[in-house]
């Protein structure tokens, strides 16, 4: 049989392609090792961090899901660190894991997943990817149209970054000369941006604020104006990669002394790269006096991403303007599903065409969950039940955190 196999070639710099090698016709296809009695499955879940809001809603919708389903799983944090979640997948596979759910470390680094599913094929393991792209832009499909038994569960990013835009164009158009606090017929904004190289991230700052801008300027407004006239970016990084609340409120706290009403060069808009981020702007913006509640202090406008149960609670209290809805109870459950299949010996994708593909580039293992603009009363729907539906869910589960 002649197997064709993935290699990556560096160019340059930060750069790499992929090539092609052919295998002798004698080389044997991947083996499944033997992990014991027949009756015994482990699910090892891999998360980036712990501490990430958005994962750890996932994380917590997917325990939920695994013991409903009566799945045995152990769970690994990498500590945002790529050779330690690397070291975690090595262990669990020798350890006896039977699928592999990873939210890699590295968002779209294509080499790295590669190497993650050829490690995984030798043991005859499927490998369910989620929310962290593994491909880089232009190597869409390398890896998802290539690898059997490997899918990838996340949402369409520039989606999310234009549902933002769309929301804080919408806004303004209707709160314009409110929101313009100096008079001076622009929308001055600070914008806080997660991880660097992070696709999502860049997709999220550049559409929000490009969206936002062909609003206006269809409603006869100008374009938004970055508060830092000498910036090359118009964003401020999380240099942790953490997308913190820390780091937002830290730069926020420090742009607020120089900007300000009383230099009459305020920040009027705050767009930010997840909930967690806008709520560590707020936090700031309450210190100086605003987005505090309280009758004539004035309210900046925040916008986020997550629609977390924080986000939720700050857009009740009235110090939060909006966010976008990435979903982490759906994709739990989508998850879950994928898990249910390989637990019954079915194809991974078994009983899945309901889910949307990404059609685009033609990649049938890629699950991409929409997003949608947070409404305040937006209520569960049916979908929302927690749990995977099992054909036999007698099995009792266990969680080791690791």
């Amino acid at each position: 049989m002649n197997i064709t196999r993935h290699r990556f070639v560096t160019l340059a710099p930060g750069a790499c392609c992929l090539a092609l090698a052919a295998c002798a016709n004698s080389t044997p296809g991947p083996q499944r090792i033997e992990r014991g009695s027949s009756d015994t499955f482990n699910a090892a879940c891999f998360y980036f961090d712990f501490d990430d809001v958005y994962v750890g809603s996932v994380r917590t919708n997917l325990n939920e899901s695994l013991t409903a389903a009566g799945i045995p799983y152990k769970e690994y944090d990498a500590g945002n660190d790529q050779p330690t979640q690397n070291k975690q997948i090595d262990k669990a596979i020798s350890d006896g894991a039977d699928i592999l759910i990873i939210n890699l470390v590295s968002s779209g680094n294509t080499e790295q997943a590669d190497t993650i599913c050829q490690t995984a094929e030798a043991a005859g393991i499927p490998v369910v990817f989620f929310n962290r792209p593994v491909e880089a832009p232009g190597y869409e499909g390398m890896i998802l149209n290539y690898y059997n038994n490997v899918a990838y569960v996340g949402t369409d990013a520039e989606q999310s970054g234009r549902l933002q835009g769309q929301m804080i164009g919408d806004y303004l158009v209707e709160h314009f000369s409110e929101t313009d606090l100096n008079h001076d017929g622009k929308i001055t904004y600070a914008l806080f941006k997660g991880q660097a190289g992070n696709i999502g991230a860049d997709y999220r700052t550049k559409y929000s604020v490009e969206v936002a801008n062909e609003v206006l300027t269809n409603s006869g407004y100008p374009e938004l104006a970055y508060f830092d006239e000498s910036s090359i970016d118009h964003f401020q990084l999380d240099l942790t990669g953490s997308w913190s609340l820390e780091s937002a409120r830290d730069y926020m706290k420090t742009d607020l002394l120089y900007y300000n009403e009383d230099e009459d060069n305020m920040i009027e808009l705050v767009i930010a790269n997840s909930d967690a981020m806008a709520e560590g702007a707020i936090e700031a913006l309450q210190s100086f006096g605003y987005n505090d509640g309280e009758e004539g202090h004035t309210t900046i406008p925040v916008f986020g991403v997550d629609a977390s149960e924080s986000g939720k609670r700050l857009i009740a209290e009235g110090y939060m303007t909006g966010t976008v809805t990435q979903d982490a109870h759906a994709m739990a459950v989508c998850i879950g599903r994928l898990v249910q299949n390989a637990y019954n010996g079915r194809d991974l994708f078994y009983a899945m065409d309901d889910y949307p593909r990404d059609d685009e580039n033609g990649i049938e293992s890629k699950i991409l969950l929409p997003y949608s603009i947070y409404e305040p009363e937006d209520a569960p729907s049916d979908s929302a039940a927690t749990g995977v539906s099992m054909d036999d869910s007698s099995a009792e589960a266990g969680s080791v955190a690791s």
